[in-house]
C-alpha cells in the first residue's frame, strides 16, 4: 500500500507546478522520516534519482526540501545507492554549473553527517577521496571549487580519520601543499582540514607535519601572509592533537618568540596568532611548555600594553577630584582608527596570560610581582572588547588565588593573598575609574573583579568603602544603567556588606539604602530578588547587637518595612522575589520588632498566609524560626496558635526539608513561647514527631528527639506529656539505640532524651534501665545486637545514672559488677554490655568508692572471648580517667608484670592518654616519665597491633607534652631497629590534629626529620612518612609547605610498582603472588590526593599525572579507586593538565571498564568488579565534562563505546545523574 502512495508523490515530484512539487517533495520527507518505511529495489534507484533530480530544481525551497530528504534516505537505502548519489554529487561539484554547485556540496555534507556505519563509509570513501583530492590539486580547478572540496574533506576527516590510515600520507602530502597558495581562502582552509587530519595521524606524521612547517618558517624570503598562515597551522595542531604535540615545542617556541618580537610594526596579525599558539601550548602542553614559561611571561607582559598607533600621556593618571571635566574629557580620549588591530594582539596577549595562570598554579607568587600591577594599569584599556579580556584575566588570577589558598588562613609575606592584599588600593583606584566610565560593559566587569576579589580576600574593601559607594549608587540610579549591571552591582553589594564588619558601612547606609530600596520596586524580578537580599544583609548591618551602641537605626526601620511589605503582600510576582521578601521581612522582624509594634498584627498574618501555599510553605517556616529566636521576645500572640497548628500538620508531609525545618521551628517557638502555648498542642506535637524517629534519617532523629526534649523540659508540660512520650516516643527510641548506624549529633539527642525522661518525665529509673539493658538482649529473628549499639546502650545508661543521683548510680554499678562477678560464661552478651556500661560510669564519676572494682575488671581479661576482652580493657582504661591517680599506676604497673595482658593493657593506657588529650588535662610528671619509658620499650614489639597502639598513645601525649616528647621521638628516627623508627613516624601522625595546639610551633623546625624517612630503606617506614605526610596534608598543611619541594618526588617514587617487593609463596598445589607494595602505593596515592586538595600550588600536576597516575589506573583494585578519584578531583582544578594528556589515561579507563571476572569468580570479586567499574566511569564522567574533550579521538571513542553497551551505559547515565 505504502509503495503505491510512494509512487503517487513522485509522480507529483515531477509536475510543472512549483507548489504541487513543494507539497509532494514534503510528503517524501514524511514518509521517509516514518519509523516504518521499507522501500524494494526499484523503488530505491527510483527514489534516489528523483531526489537527487530535485536538488536542482529551479525553486529555491523545493530543493532545500529535497536536502532534508537525504538525512532519512541514506539510512533506509541500499550502501549501492549511497555510493551512486555520492558520486554523481561529487561529479556535479566538480564538473557541474556554478549554480548547482553549492547545493551538491550541502547535500555531501548532509549525507557525510547521516553515514553512522563503518562499512558504509569505507565504501563511500574509496570513490569519495580520490574525486576530493583531485578537486583540491587537480590543475586549473578553481578556487570555489578547491575550497567547497576542502570544506567537505574537513567533515569527512572529522568523522572518519581513523579508517583512512592508508590514505594518510597521500593526503598529508597534498594538503601540505596547499599551504604556500596564493588564495587566503584556500590557505585557511586547509589549515582546518590538517588539523582534523593530525587527531588521527601516527606520530611520525604529526612530526613530518611540524617539520614541514617549521621549515617554511624558517625560510629567508617566505611571503609574510605565508607565514601567518604557518603560524596560524602550528596553533591549530597543538589544538587538534593536544599533549602529543608536546616534543615539538623545542621546534616550535623559540621560532614564534622571535617572529612575535621581529615582525614589522605594521603586522599585528603575525604576533596574534603567535600568542594564540603559545596560548593552546600553555593549555595544552603543560608538561613540556614549563622550561618555557618565564620567557613567554615577559613577551605576553610587554605585548599587553602594545599600542604603538597612541601615546597614553593624554591619560595619566588623573586624580578623583575632576570626576566632571573627565566625563566630557572621554571623548577626546575615544582615539580611532579603523586600520589600527594593534588591540587584537593586546587581546591575545591577555588571553595568553590567563592561559599561563589557569595552567601554572606554581607561578602565582611569580605572577603577582610581576603580572599584578601591569593588568592593574591595562584597566584603562581603550577597546572595551580587550577590557573585557583583562578583567577576565584578572578574575582568573583571583580564582586561582582562591584554589590555591583554599583552606589556608596564613598571610606570611609569601603567600598569594598577601600579596594580593598589597595591590588592593591600587585595584580599587582603577576600578573606581571605569565605574565612572559611560560604557555598561566596563561597569559590569568591573564589578564582576570586585566580587571575585571580596570572596578571595574578604575582608580587603575596610578602608575602601566610602569610595566604592558612589559607583553602586551611580550604577542603581543612572537612568542608562540595564538590568544586569543593577544584578552585578546589587551581588557586589550583598558580598561586601557579608564579609566586613557592620561598623565599616555606618557612615554611607544613608547612601547605600536609598538606591537599594528602590531597586526593591524595580520591575525585573532578578533585580528585586538581589535588591531584597541586600536589604537582608543591610538590616543585620543596621543593628548587628541589640545595644546599638553609637547609631542610630530607627530613621531607617520604616522605610525599609515598607519596601519590603510592599512586596511581602503582592501576590502576582515571581517565586524567587516571593521567597526573598518572606526571609527578608523575618529577619526584619526579628531585627527591628521592638520598633514595629503597630505594624506587627499586620504584617504576621500575611507570614501566616504564606506558609498555607505550598510554593512559599518553606521560606516562611523558616522565617519563623529566625523570628522566634530573636532575642527582643517579639509578641507573635496574635498567630502563635494557628502557626502552631500549621507546623504540627507540617510534620506529615512528604518534603525531606520541610520536616527538617519545621521540627527547628518548633523547637525555637517552644523555647522562647512554651508559657503562651497550649499544653494539650505538645501532646499532638509529641504523636507527630515520634515517626519521625529511625536510624533512616538520623539528621531528622536528632531534630526530633531535640524538639521532643524540649517539650519535656517545659516546666508547665503535663502529666499527660509524660505519658505520651513514654507511650509513643520511647518504643521508637529502644528500636533506635540497637541500631549500629547510630552515632554524632543522633547519639548526643537521644542521650539527652533518656536524661529528660528520668529528670522531667517522671519515670520510673528502675524500669528505664532495665528496658535499656534487656534492648542488648539477642533477639531469637535477628540474632545479636551490633558491636557499636552496645557502645551506645552504654551511653545512655552512663547518662540516666547521672542524672537519677548517687544513690540510683552505686546500686547501678553494684549490679553491674555481680553480672561480672557471676562467671556465667554462657551469657557473654551481658558480660560484655556490663563492661561497657562500667567504662562509660567510670569515665564520668569517680568509681573508687567501689573497692577492688579494678581487679573485677581484670578477671575479664581472662575470658575465651574477644570482644570481652577488648571491652574489659575499655573499661579499665574508662575507670582510670575517672580517678587517675589511683588508677594510673595500677594499670602501669600491670603493664609491667603481665606480659600476655600487654596488649588489652595498653589499650587501657591509651584510652587514658586519648581522653585527657581532648580535655586538655596535665598528668603528673612522674607518670609521664613512666609512661614514656613504658611505650619507648614497646616499639620494637613484633606484634603490628601492639606497635600502633604504643604510636597512638605517643602522639596523644605529645600534645599535652610536646617539650618532651619531640626530641625524644626525634632521637629515635635514626634508631636501628625499623619498627621503632616507624612507630615513631606513625605518632607524629596522631599528634597532627585539626584545631591549633602548642605542638606545632614545637614540631614545624623538626618536621624534616620524620618526613624524610620516606627515603627510608624498610617498607614499612617508608608507608609510615607517607600517612604522616597525608596527615599533615590535610589538618596543618602550612607546616610542609617549605618542604614540598624535596618531598614531592620522592613521594611520587613511592606510587611506582616495585618489582623487588613482589614475592611468589609456593602453596604446593599452586603459586600465589605477594605484593608488599601495594600498601604502600595505595598510602601515596591518597596522599596524593590530599595535597591536591590543600596544597594545589605546590603540586606539579601535569608531572604527576604521567607517568605516577596513569601507572596507578593500571595498578591493583586497591590503587586504581584512589587514582579515580585523584583523576576526577584534577579534572576540576587542573583541567588543562589532564586534557593536555587525555588520550593516554583512555587506555588503562577502558581496560578497567570492560574488565570481566573469571567463571569461578566468587561473589565478593565480581561486587569488588563492580565497584571498580562504577569508579571508573565516575571519572570518565568528570572528563567528559571538560571543554575541549572532544580533541581526543580516542575519548570519543570511548564515550561512544560505553553508549553502545546498554549495561555500562545504564550505570555511566545513574552516575552522571547522582
Amino acid at each position: 500500500m505504502a509503495n503505491l502512495q510512494i509512487t503517487g508523490i513522485l509522480e507529483k515530484m515531477t509536475g510543472k507546478d512549483k507548489d504541487y512539487r513543494y507539497m509532494a517533495t514534503s510528503d517524501l520527507l514524511n514518509e521517509l522520516n516514518k519509523e516504518g518505511f521499507k522501500a524494494d529495489s526499484d523503488l530505491e534507484i527510483k527514489l534516489s534519482n528523483i531526489v537527487l533530480q530535485q536538488l536542482n530544481d529551479v525553486a529555491g525551497d523545493v530543493s532545500g526540501l529535497a536536502v532534508k530528504c537525504l538525512a532519512p534516505l541514506v539510512k533506509k537505502v541500499g550502501e549501492p545507492r549511497v555510493v551512486e548519489m555520492t558520486n554523481k554529487l561529487c561529479e556535479k561539484l566538480l564538473n557541474g554549473k556554478d549554480q548547482h554547485r553549492d547545493i551538491a556540496s550541502i547535500a555531501l555534507k548532509m549525507i557525510i553527517a547521516e553515514v553512522s556505519t563503518p562499512s558504509l563509509a569505507q565504501s563511500i570513501l574509496i570513490s569519495l577521496s580520490p574525486q576530493l583530492m583531485r578537486g583540491i590539486t587537480g590543475p586549473g580547478t578553481s578556487t570555489e571549487i578547491k575550497c567547497e572540496c576542502l570544506d567537505i574533506l574537513c567533515d569527512v576527516l572529522n568523522k572518519f580519520g581513523n579508517l583512512m590510515v592508508t590514505d594518510h600520507e597521500i593526503l598529508l602530502n597534498a594538503l601540505l601543499s596547499q599551504l604556500s597558495s596564493n588564495q587566503a581562502s584556500v590557505r585557511k582552509k586547509t589549515v582546518s582540514c590538517i588539523a582534523s587530519l593530525s587527531s588521527s595521524l601516527s606520530d611520525d606524521l604529526l612530526a613530518k607535519t611540524t617539520i614541514e612547517v617549521v621549515r617554511n618558517l624558517g625560510s629567508k624570503g617566505t611571503k609574510s601572509e605565508l607565514i601567518r598562515t604557518n603560524i596560524q597551522m602550528i596553533g591549530a595542531l597543538s589544538r587538534a592533537v593536544g599533549y602529543r604535540f608536546g616534543p615539538h615545542l623545542e621546534d616550535t617556541v623559540p621560532v614564534l618568540i622571535s617572529y612575535c618580537t621581529t615582525a614589522s610594526e605594521n603586522d599585528e596579525e603575525l604576533r596574534e596568532y603567535s600568542l594564540q599558539a603559545l596560548e593552546s601550548f600553555l593549555l595544552r602542553c603543560p608538561r613540556d611548555i614549563y622550561s618555557y614559561c618565564d620567557e613567554i611571561l615577559r613577551l605576553v607582559l610587554e605585548y599587553l600594553s602594545y599600542d604603538p598607533n597612541f601615546t597614553d600621556n593624554m591619560e595619566e593618571d588623573t586624580d578623583d577630584e575632576n570626576d566632571a571635566e573627565e566625563e566630557d574629557d572621554e571623548s577626546a580620549n575615544e582615539y580611532t582608527d579603523d586600520e589600527d588591530v594593534s588591540w587584537k594582539v593586546r587581546r591575545a596577549a591577555a588571553k595568553c596570560l590567563a592561559a599561563l595562570i589557569v595552567s601554572r598554579p606554581e607561578m602565582l607568587c611569580k605572577l603577582y610581582e610581576e603580572a599584578c600591577p601591569k593588568l592593574i594599569d591595562r584597566f584603562k584599556e581603550r577597546e572595551e572588547n580587550v577590557k573585557m579580556d583583562v578583567s577576565n584575566t584578572f578574575i582568573e588570577l583571583l580564582r586561582q588565588t582562591g584554589n590555591v589558598t583554599k583552606g589556608q588562613n596564613d598571610m606570611n609575606e609569601l603567600s598569594p593573598r598577601w600579596l594580593l592584599k598589597q595591590e588592593v588600593p591600587k585595584i580599587v583606584k582603577s576600578i573606581n575609574r571605569q565605574l565612572r566610565e559611560k560604557s555598561i560593559k566596563t561597569k559590569v566587569g568591573a564589578f564582576s573583579i570586585l566580587k571575585e576579589l571580596v570572596v578571595v580576600l574578604p575582608d580587603c574593601l575596610a578602608d575602601h568603602i566610602g569610595t566604592l559607594i558612589p559607583g553602586i549608587e551611580k550604577a542603581l540610579n543612572d537612568k542608562s544603567s540595564t538590568s544586569n549591571l543593577k544584578i552585578e552591582a546589587l551581588i557586589f553589594a550583598r558580598l561586601v556588606l557579608a564579609s566586613h564588619t557592620p561598623s565599616v558601612f555606618h557612615p554611607y547606609i544613608k547612601a547605600l539604602s536609598s538606591p537599594v530600596l528602590s531597586a526593591v520596586g524595580e520591575r525585573y524580578y532578578k533585580v528585586t530578588a538581589e535588591a531584597l537580599r541586600v536589604c537582608g544583609e543591610l538590616v543585620r548591618v543596621l543593628r548587628s547587637n541589640l545595644e546599638g551602641f553609637g547609631f542610630n537605626f530607627k530613621p531607617y526601620v520604616h522605610p525599609i518595612y515598607s519596601a519590603i511589605m510592599s512586596r511581602l503582600t503582592n501576590q502576582d510576582q515571581d517565586q524567587e522575589v516571593k521567597e526573598c521578601a518572606i526571609s527578608c521581612m523575618g529577619l526584619v522582624i526579628s531585627t527591628f520588632g521592638d520598633n514595629l509594634g503597630a505594624e506587627l498584627p499586620a504584617c504576621l498574618p500575611v507570614l501566616v498566609d504564606r506558609m498555607g501555599n505550598e510554593i512559599t510553605r518553606l521560606t516562611a517556616v523558616k522565617a519563623f524560626a529566625v523570628i522566634a529566636a530573636s532575642p527582643l521576645r517579639i509578641d507573635l500572640s496574635c498567630v502563635l496558635e494557628h502557626v502552631i497548628s500549621e507546623l504540627t500538620g507540617f510534620l506529615r508531609k512528604a518534603n525531606r526539608a520541610l520536616r527538617q525545618a519545621t521540627l527547628g521551628t518548633l523547637n525555637s517557638l517552644i523555647v522562647a513561647y512554651g508559657d503562651k502555648i497550649c499544653p494539650s498542642a505538645y501532646e499532638v506535637i509529641i504523636v507527630e514527631l515520634s515517626t519521625l524517629i529511625s536510624d533512616s534519617d538520623l539528621h531528622m532523629t536528632a531534630l526530633a528527639l531535640e524538639l521532643c526534649c524540649t517539650l519535656m523540659a517545659d516546666k508547665r508540660s503535663s502529666q499527660n506529656v509524660g505519658s505520651a512520650v513514654r507511650s509513643r516516643v520511647l518504643p521508637q527510641a529502644l528500636t533506635l539505640i540497637k541500631s549500629s548506624l547510630l552515632q554524632g549529633q543522633a547519639l548526643l539527642a537521644l542521650q539527652n532524651f533518656f536524661a529528660g525522661l528520668v529528670y522531667s518525665a517522671n519515670t520510673s529509673f528502675d524500669s528505664l534501665l532495665e528496658s535499656l539493658l534487656s534492648s542488648a538482649n539477642p533477639s531469637p529473628q535477628s540474632g545479636g545486637v551490633a558491636k557499636q549499639a552496645l557502645y551506645s546502650i552504654a551511653q545512655c545508661v552512663a547518662v540516666i545514672c547521672l542524672t537519677a543521683g548517687d544513690q540510683k548510680c552505686s546500686s547501678t554499678v553494684k549490679m553491674l559488677t555481680d553480672i561480672l562477678k557471676d562467671d556465667g560464661t554462657s551469657n557473654s552478651a551481658k558480660q560484655h554490655l556490663a563492661l561497657l556500661c562500667l567504662g562509660e560510669i567510670g569515665r564520668r564519676k569517680d568509681l573508687s568508692s567501689h573497692a577492688h572494682i579494678e581487679t573485677i575488671i581484670i578477671e575479664s581479661f581472662q575470658s575465651p572471648f574477644e570482644e570481652i576482652k577488648s571491652a574489659a580493657s575499655y573499661a579499665l582504661g574508662n575507670i582510670a580517667v575517672g580517678n587517675l591517680s589511683k588508677y594510673l599506676p595500677f594499670i602501669l604497673d600491670q603493664i609491667d608484670n603481665q606480659q600476655k595482658k600487654q596488649y588489652l593493657l595498653l589499650h587501657s593506657l591509651k584510652e587514658v592518654i586519648v581522653r585527657q588529650s581532648v580535655d586538655k588535662a596535665e598528668f603528673h610528671d612522674s607518670s609521664v616519665e613512666k609512661i614514656l619509658k613504658l611505650l619507648f620499650n614497646h616499639c620494637e614489639s613484633e606484634e603490628e597491633g601492639v606497635r600502633n597502639v604504643v604510636a597512638e598513645c605517643l602522639g596523644k601525649i605529645a600534645l599535652i607534652e610536646p617539650v618532651k616528647l619531640i626530641p625524644a621521638l626525634k632521637i629515635r628516627t635514626t634508631s636501628p631497629a625499623a619498627f621503632t623508627r616507624a612507630t615513631v613516624v606513625i605518632a607524629v601522625k596522631y599528634s597532627i590534629v585539626e584545631r591549633p595546639e602548642n605542638i606545632d610551633e614545637i614540631i614545624y623546625p623538626e618536621i624534616s626529620s620524620f618526613l624524610m624517612l620516606i627515603k627510608d630503606q624498610d617498607r614499612h617506614v617508608r608507608r609510615a612518612a607517607v600517612l604522616a605526610l597525608s596527615t599533615f596534608a590535610h589538618n596543618k598543611p602550612n607546616l610542609i609547605k617549605g618542604l614540598l619541594p624535596e618531598l614531592l618526588p620522592l613521594l611520587y617514587d613511592q606510587t611506582i610498582v616495585k618489582k623487588e617487593l613482589i614475592r611468589t609463596v609456593d602453596l604446593g598445589p599452586f603459586k600465589h603472588i605477594v605484593d608488599d607494595g601495594l600498601e604502600l602505593r595505595k598510602a601515596a596515592f591518597e596522599c596524593v590526593d590530599t595535597l591536591l586538595g590543600s596544597c594545589l600550588d605546590q603540586v606539579n600536576p601535569s608531572s604527576f599525572i604521567v607517568p605516577y597516575l596513569k601507572s596507578g589506573l593500571d595498578d591493583h583494585y586497591d590503587v586504581k579507586m584512589p587514582c579515580h578519584l585523584i583523576l576526577s578531583k584534577l579534572v576540576d582544578k587542573c583541567p588543562s593538565a589532564v586534557l593536555a594528556v587525555l588520550d593516554s589515561l583512555v587506555d588503562p579507563l577502558q581496560k578497567t571498564i570492560n574488565f570481566k571476572p573469571k567463571q569461578n569468580a566468587v561473589k565478593q570479586e565480581v561486587d569488588r568488579n563492580e565497584d571498580m567499574i562504577r569508579s571508573a566511569l565516575r571519572a570518565i564522567a568528570s572528563l567528559n565534562r571538560i571543554s575541549g574533550g572532544d580533541c581526543s579521538l580516542k575519548f570519543k571513542n570511548l564515550m561512544s563505546e560505553i553508549s553502545k553497551s546498554p549495561t555500562l551505559w545504564d550505570k555511566y547515565y545513574s552516575i552522571r545523574n547522582e
